[in-house]
């Protein structure tokens, strides 16, 4: 039976959404970071949407062996191709969105799927979630953010976990992409090779000299909440917790 995070605040027990231009900023090890300020997005609503969809196998996102052969032998394009069994054709895996957030004034907390803790825009802590996506539907998950509120906000942490299935998060095509209420939307693809990861610190929104700024993370880890709490020094106390049947 799989064990996953809960959260715990004041002794109960809990649980592990701006336009935007045509073009896009992707941000990658090599250029990690973009000022919201300097785009003058630092306002508004900011909507943080996950996507992801399953890969059928590894070879279906890899150039074709085959291709390649021909390049080398065309010879060999009447000569029948051996088809050989790759395994399971689908792994079944669950991506959730979620936010541990921080406030200004100390406040600490966690915004995700698992215990329904789904936030609020327009109270603190100023982060909504806006639905829980089971099946890798197109529109995905999406959290908002209300950057009206940007001096309330310390900092906010956005990571995707697998709750439920095979940790494989290479078995997925999963991105989060930002959308600023100004400027181009931002993008950080979760492509780098994971096999074990359970969870995975993709951005961290915070203020950098009195600029609200977007950092690419990336980090993955072999555990759940918990773990990235560490990684980060949230602070809080996690225990365990599942989901309701859907």
């Amino acid at each position: 039976m799989p064990i996953w995070d809960k959260w715990r605040q004041n002794g109960r027990p809990g649980f592990d959404t701006g336009s935007a231009a045509s073009n896009a900023i992707e941000l990658t090890k090599r250029h990690p970071t973009v000022s919201l300020v300097k785009q003058g997005a630092a306002t508004g609503n900011l909507r943080i949407n996950l996507s992801w969809r399953m890969r059928t196998t590894e070879f279906t996102d890899r150039p074709s062996r085959r291709g390649r052969a021909l390049l080398r032998r065309p010879w060999t394009l009447f000569t029948p191709e051996i088809v050989q069994a790759q395994g399971p054709a689908v792994v079944k895996i669950d991506l959730d969105l979620a936010c541990l957030y921080e406030l200004e004034d100390g406040t600490k907390g966690v915004v995700q799927p698992l215990g329904n803790f789904f936030g609020d825009i327009n109270e603190p802590p100023y982060v909504k979630l806006s639905g829980d996506d089971r099946f890798g539907a197109p529109s995905g998950e999406t959290i908002y953010v209300n950057l009206d509120h940007h001096e309330e906000i310390k900092r906010l942490l956005v990571f995707v976990y697998i709750y439920d299935g095979t940790p494989a998060f290479e078995r997925t095509h999963a991105v989060v992409t930002l959308y600023p209420s100004n400027g181009p939307r931002i993008e950080i693809g979760l492509d780098e090779r994971a096999p074990q990861a359970r969870s995975c610190a993709v951005v961290l929104i915070e203020k950098v000299k009195g600029e609200l700024t977007v950092r690419r993370e990336v980090k993955y880890v072999y555990g759940f909440q918990a773990e990235l709490d560490r990684l980060y020094g949230w602070g809080l106390q996690w225990g365990r917790g599942y989901k309701t049947k859907a």
